[in-house]
């Protein structure tokens, strides 16, 4: 058995409109061992979670789907078919963005918790997956599970919530569980919560993890490599160590200096730090380097696609400079 469980090559997905084309991802590649924790980072419109529904089949109806090579398991799969939706639900699940929205209002948590297990083991009976359910349910942190099993949606408070939808994917037993922004909606100390149930069922689980997220602090936490996303490409990659030590892309470095330190003293007279500009337009991409029009250190040369460098510790970056 390979140490490989999923590997994507030059990934891009475009929707063809009225007299053009939004190429939302350019030649993305990533590669997720067994029992690794990957994060895909970027600021809002950098194509994270984009990469996360094409892993799944979740995209338009109109999207252009296409990749030198997809694999999962060992098992060559077209992004561009149908297959990504066999794996939906059993081989990977995921965590959405908002569990405000991610549970249906109009049944329980258990009915839900049950539903959800069918698709992944369809001949279990109703009285093994409810006791399956509630003792997950229990393992996600959320008190008197028995009694909360019977409870509604609008029952729980945002944090609880979060922990159904997490029990939820975790109830199909995958082998890749995707976090999309599993903290965003979440206030400071349940977001802490929830990283800590996070870290925990890691420890017990031998599922991998891809966490989708802007927050380098969450990737920090979570992950043990990066993927730095811009406008549909990736920047810079490595382990996660090393790229928040020493990042090599100026996205990177302009991406953690936006980072809010949560325990540093709050200073009224000083200004936070942004990126200035805005993402290229997807429909009218420039031909050099894609960051080229926000970077501070833009030359002539960047008019030109950037060379991809390598750097000790599986390290890489796109950029003509050099960084020290």
């Amino acid at each position: 058995m390979t140490d490989t469980l999923l590997t994507i090559e030059n990934l891009n997905v475009s929707y063809r409109g009225d007299g053009n084309t939004a190429h939302i991802l350019n030649g993305v590649d990533i590669t997720i061992r067994r029992g690794q924790s990957v994060g895909l980072v970027g600021e809002s419109g950098s194509g994270k979670s984009t990469v996360a529904f094409a892993m799944l089949g979740l995209l338009a109806g109109n999207a252009e789907i296409s990749a030198d090579r997809a694999a999962f398991d060992g098992h060559d799969t077209n992004l561009a078919s149908d297959e990504p939706t066999a794996l939906r639900g059993t081989e990977i699940a995921m965590i959405f963005q908002d569990p405000m929205t991610a549970l249906n209002p109009m049944f329980t948590i258990g009915a839900q918790l049950v539903d959800i297990q069918r698709r992944r083991f369809p001949k279990e009976n109703r009285r093994k997956l409810w006791a399956r359910a509630e003792a997950v349910l229990a393992d996600v942190g959320v008190q008197d599970a028995a009694d909360r099993m019977h409870c509604y949606p609008h029952e729980f408070s945002g944090g609880m919530r979060q922990r159904v939808v997490i029990a939820m994917a975790l109830l199909v037993e995958p082998k890749l569980l995707i976090a999309d922004e599993p903290t965003t909606a979440l206030d400071a100390t349940i977001e802490a919560q929830v990283v800590e149930v996070l870290h925990r069922l890691r420890q017990k689980t031998a599922a991998s993890m891809l966490v989708v997220s802007h927050s380098m602090g969450l990737i920090a936490e979570l992950c043990d490599s990066v993927i730095v996303m811009y406008a549909g490409t990736v920047v810079e990659s490595g382990p996660v160590g090393d790229v928040l030590h020493r990042p090599r892309h100026p996205y990177t470095r302009a991406l953690l200096d936006c980072e809010i330190d949560p325990y540093a003293a709050f200073d009224p007279s000083q200004d936070l730090a942004t990126i200035p500009g805005n993402v290229p337009d997807p429909a009218r991409r420039p031909e050099g380097c894609i960051f080229a029009g926000r970077c501070p250190s833009r030359h002539y040369r960047c008019r030109e696609r950037p060379p991809r460098r390598q750097v000790g510790g599986g390290q890489s970056y796109s950029c003509w400079l050099e960084a020290a």
